[in-house]
């Protein structure tokens, strides 16, 4: 099974796109349009302070009538953040989100945010070497692996 590390070298987008916790939530939410994507690690210059996604704007924004234009980020990010390291596994990855709900995992490498994975990416993943070992043992059933 592949690593972090590996797994976010195949990724075609390797831009890891940020929202300073001070700034108002409607930046965040243009950013993840123009990006099409569902969340943002919220940082404090380089350092993770936690992340904030779709969900969280709808959950603590929309449902509770905060306006995205008079309220920053950090009213609405979820903190502390779980994070994976490079080096470890996609299964790894899987069962974390799994057992906490989450859609999203920063990476962290020393301190320093390095990838951002989301569940899409790790089934993708997932598929592709099941796809690869089915293939494998289809191959060796008919005999040809040696």
């Amino acid at each position: 099974m592949k690593t972090v590390a590996q797994m976010l070298c195949d990724k075609p987008q390797q831009k890891v796109h940020t929202i300073d916790v001070d700034a108002p939530m409607l930046e965040a939410l243009r950013l993840m349009a123009r990006q099409n994507i569902g969340a943002l690690p919220v940082t404090r210059g380089s350092s993770l302070l936690g992340i904030v996604s779709e969900r969280d704007y709808a959950r603590k924004g929309v449902l509770q009538g905060r306006s995205s234009v008079a309220t920053s980020v950090r009213a609405f990010m979820t903190e502390p953040v779980l994070t994976v390291s490079p080096r470890q596994s996609i299964r790894e990855c899987m069962a974390l989100m799994t057992e906490h709900h989450l859609r999203h995992l920063p990476v962290l490498d020393n301190g320093v945010l390095v990838g951002l994975l989301s569940i899409g990416d790790l089934v993708k993943e997932a598929m592709a070497e099941q796809d690869a070992l089915i293939q494998h043992l289809e191959q060796y059933i008919r005999g040809e692996v040696a």
